[in-house]
């Protein structure tokens, strides 16, 4: 009998620079700056990570 393989379509918890420009459509500098502002920035060890709620609630927040 043949495992059945079942994929979870989840979002990650946390993306590196790359990942949080891709998601935001902009360069680094402006993802950086955005990742500080909403306090998303997690250090661990020489890894700089963003954690994706608070850049989502940060978004939100803002008033256009």
């Amino acid at each position: 009998m043949n495992r059945t393989s079942v994929e979870q379509n989840t979002t990650p918890i946390c993306v590196s620079t790359k990942e949080l420009m891709k998601m935001l459509g902009c360069g680094r500098v402006t993802a950086e700056r955005i990742g500080i502002e909403a306090d998303a920035r997690i250090k661990i060890g020489r890894r700089i990570l963003y954690n994706v709620k608070k850049i989502h609630k940060y978004i939100d927040d803002l008033e256009c």
